[in-house]
């Protein structure tokens, strides 16, 4: 997938693989199309997609240990956490949630991961 904007969709410091924000578009279109079903189906998009990322990257979701998760409407905020119960197993990472205004081509939700991967 190939960034909308000018930015990496990831990069390494170190030991550290580090991604942009992923939203809950679906892979290999054209012109960015927001998966169906709302906020908590647009986070599983959105990891999704991150675990394409990480894998690009030599990681996984296993090696996730630091998230970031964006939502217009903090009333999802239970369904988002339905999801990422469903994605990511002990020990979960750490994570920020914060409600925004507004996020990138009017996507509902957004996150953010970073995964520790040492470099081999």
């Amino acid at each position: 997938m190939s960034p909308q904007r000018p930015y990496s969709h990831w990069r390494r410091a170190g030991d550290f693989v580090i991604l942009s924000g992923q939203l809950g578009v679906l892979p290999d279109r054209a012109t960015p199309t927001f998966v169906d079903g709302g906020t908590a189906a647009q986070v599983r998009q959105a990891l999704e997609n991150a675990k394409a990322v990480l894998s690009e990257a030599g990681a996984t979701l296993g090696d996730v240990v630091k998230t970031s998760l964006f939502v217009l409407d903090m009333k999802d905020f239970a369904a988002c956490n339905e999801v990422w119960l469903e994605i990511f197993s002990d020990p979960l990472p750490t994570r920020t949630a914060v409600a925004v205004a507004e996020l990138p081509l009017g996507a509902q939700a957004e996150v953010e991961l970073w995964a520790y991967v040492p470099e081999r």
